[in-house]
């Protein structure tokens, strides 16, 4: 049976770390202080809380789903509740890394809690974790150190606003690290936007859309074996259009072709797109050029 171990919250991630709460919803721990048997050498820990932790050593196999980690020491790894990540620890494995959690009821009603989403990286797939320079590493500590402290105070009127705000702060260093990230990973990046485009082209050649539908996003970041989150801002960032935008102007593109140098019908072209019914391609058109595809052929005569 799976080792599975589960953290709804943060005492018991406290307990099963061998860590005293000093708050309900929210902790700064150092893993090198944890219980050792708290580490065994294959689990699984399902987070119902947000966590971020900054590996400061290499402990081993992890795996998010069926990927591996991408991962070395100076990395962070960011988990949303509901995920279900695996470990496989080294024999000799030292814990050593420096993390936050946070329940979500600690952000509720808040300005983070509203935003919280725009922090897509704690969708991403665990291959996209965030490598820091030593700079990046600093930064990263010094914002721990402060919700840390707020932690060990007694709680007043001012704990959670001040937490919150410390915690959006990081985070928003992290938005900023990855952003860096995707610069500094500029060639792999275009190797993926080439496979987007390849495969995105692929799609159409035969009959995947005919049989499938509209391809999705989620798609073609599989294919590329990442996260429909990472994936959609490595395309955004590399391109300044989402894939979403991608895709529509490309079945844009076919449908103008086909309707213009083929004798196909309507509805033959709206199949062959993926549309499962020809009065959404017609909507789907019209939408995009202000004409339907009728009215747009009869115009080019």
């Amino acid at each position: 049976m799976e080792n599975l171990i589960k953290f709804n919250s943060i005492d018991e991630y406290n307990k099963a770390m061998g860590f005293e709460t000093k708050h309900p919803l929210v902790a700064v721990v150092d893993l090198k202080k944890a219980d050792k048997k708290a580490f065994p050498q294959e689990v699984s820990y399902y987070y119902g809380v947000y966590a971020l932790f900054l590996k400061q050593t290499y402990c081993g196999d992890i795996t998010y789903g069926r990927m591996p980690y991408d991962y070395q020491e100076g990395t962070v790894t960011s988990f949303a509740p509901g995920q279900v990540v695996h470990v496989k620890h080294r024999p000799d494995y030292e814990p050593n890394a420096l993390g936050l959690l946070f329940h979500p009821d600690l952000i509720r009603g808040t300005s983070l809690g509203q935003e919280i989403k725009q922090y897509s990286f704690f969708s991403y797939s665990s291959t996209e974790a965030l490598h820091l320079s030593e700079q990046e590493k600093m930064i990263y500590k010094d914002c721990l150190e402060k919700i840390k402290i707020e932690t060990e105070r007694p709680i007043d009127n001012h704990s959670k606003k001040l937490i919150c705000r410390n915690i959006e702060l990081l985070l928003d260093y992290c938005m900023r690290f990855y952003e860096r990230q995707f610069i500094t990973r500029k060639v792999v990046n275009r190797d993926i936007l080439t496979k987007f485009e390849n495969e995105l082209d692929g799609y159409f050649e035969g009959d995947t859309a005919a049989v499938n539908g509209l391809p999705t996003v989620k798609y073609f970041a599989e294919k590329c074996f990442l996260s429909p989150n990472y994936f959609g801002d490595l395309i955004k960032r590399e391109t300044g259009r989402t894939p979403q935008e991608y895709i529509q102007n490309k079945i844009m593109d076919l449908a103008k072709d086909e309707l213009l140098g083929t004798r196909k019908t309507i509805n033959e072209i709206s199949y062959g797109l993926g549309f499962q019914y020809s009065q959404h391609f017609n909507r789907y058109f019209k939408r995009n050029t202000g004409m339907t595809p009728s009215e747009y052929r009869k115009a080019s005569v």
